[in-house]
């Protein structure tokens, strides 16, 4: 098959296009692997929002849960062998791009529970319990990047366990989540583990943060406001290059894993659909272009991109300078970023927790009706 030629182009400017998205019927109706085929597909995302949507349609999912209930199984081990087999599969199906790129791509991510999300030994547990259930080495566990999450990071990574860092909304966070992977790299080097082995997303959320900071430049309302609608998610990805550059590109402390193994934790674009319909619907994937780069897509911006997105190359290196300007000035008009940030983690956290818990709502009723 013919790759888009769009996306194609994409990839080929160093972004590698992951789907945010994840189904059983996805996985065997082959069309998982026709968009590996046609549009540069080379990883899969998944959350507790897509996995309680994919549990909530359609009958894939019927025979299997009354399986697992003849056996006497609760809701929390329902879902655990329902997500992990999915995960499993989809594995399978990218194993091919994961051994092309020398186990870069080809990457499937499922997310610890996220009622864990403030708890970091139970998160580490669960972490290395997920790694072990699904058993493929192209998998990712994402934990998410709350400060209680930072230590959960480092110990996973220890045991030798990739991890995709999720919810990251600032810089500052960031760059914490970058020091808890090089300590997570440091602890499993003296551990004896092979570094090579072990790779690591970050996902730097994007749309979000306009969506935040939109929202207050119109109640502000003034002129100067209003012009600085739709730049801050952008220079916001951007200053998290820089810092990207600055830690694997120049400090020694990462230099001196690169002769052990060691590899650079990419950055992810995450929360690439646009969310503002008088904005671009390409704008987070064509406005994010540099290499070494993730950008995990929903279909809909997907099939937008393969359609008419453009590669706008120079979209990111050199941009440092304009898009501290822009916070400059979204500080002069009175917006307060650390109060968007920590607004944006708290209700994306809420926003996972409340799909997990409707997800063990729908399997528990499942599971009441199986059992008659």
């Amino acid at each position: 098959m013919t790759q888009n030629p769009n996306l194609a182009a994409l990839s080929e400017a160093g972004v590698s296009v992951w789907l945010d998205d994840l189904s059983r019927d996805r996985i065997r109706s082959g069309n998982l692997q026709e968009l590996i085929d046609t549009k540069s597909i080379v990883g899969v995302t998944t959350n507790p929002s897509i996995f309680q949507a994919a549990l909530s349609k359609g009958n894939a999912y019927d025979d299997q849960v009354r399986e697992l209930a003849a056996r006497g199984a609760d809701v929390d081990a329902t879902v655990r062998t329902v997500t992990t087999d999915d995960v499993r599969e989809a594995c399978d199906v990218l194993a091919p791009q994961f051994e092309a790129s020398n186990g870069v791509d080809g990457r499937v991510s499922i997310e610890v529970d996220p009622r864990l999300a403030h708890d970091a030994d139970k998160t580490a547990a669960q972490a290395i319990e997920l790694w072990k259930i699904v058993d493929r080495p192209n998998l990712f566990i994402k934990i998410p990047a709350t400060e209680k999450g930072l230590p959960a990071i480092t110990r996973t990574l220890a045991e030798g366990i990739s991890v995709n860092v999720t919810l990251i909304f600032s810089v500052d966070r960031y760059k914490a989540v970058i020091d808890a992977y090089l300590a997570g790299l440091e602890q499993a080097k003296k551990a004896g583990h092979d570094l090579s082995t072990i790779h690591s997303v970050a996902s730097f959320f994007v749309s979000r943060v306009d969506t935040e900071i939109d929202k207050r430049l119109d109640a502000i309302g003034t002129p100067e406001a209003t012009a600085l609608k739709g730049k801050a998610a952008l220079a916001n990805a951007r200053l998290a290059y820089v810092a990207y550059q600055q830690y694997f590109e120049v400090e020694s402390r990462f230099q001196g894993l690169v002769g052990e193994g060691g590899l650079p934790q990419r950055p992810l674009w995450a929360s690439t659909g646009v969310k503002n319909p008088d904005y671009p619907d390409t704008l987070y994937v064509s406005d994010l272009v540099a290499p070494n780069t993730v950008n995990t897509v929903p279909e809909k911006t997907l099939d937008a991109f393969a359609d008419h997105g453009e590669v706008n190359a120079d979209s990111i290196i050199g941009t440092g300078p304009a898009s501290e300007a822009v916070f400059a000035d979204l500080a002069k008009v009175g917006i307060d970023v650390d109060d968007v940030y920590q607004v944006l983690e708290v209700e994306g956290v809420d926003k996972f927790e409340q799909a997990w818990n409707e997800l063990l709502s729908a399997t528990a009723e499942q599971l009441d009706a199986a059992k008659g």
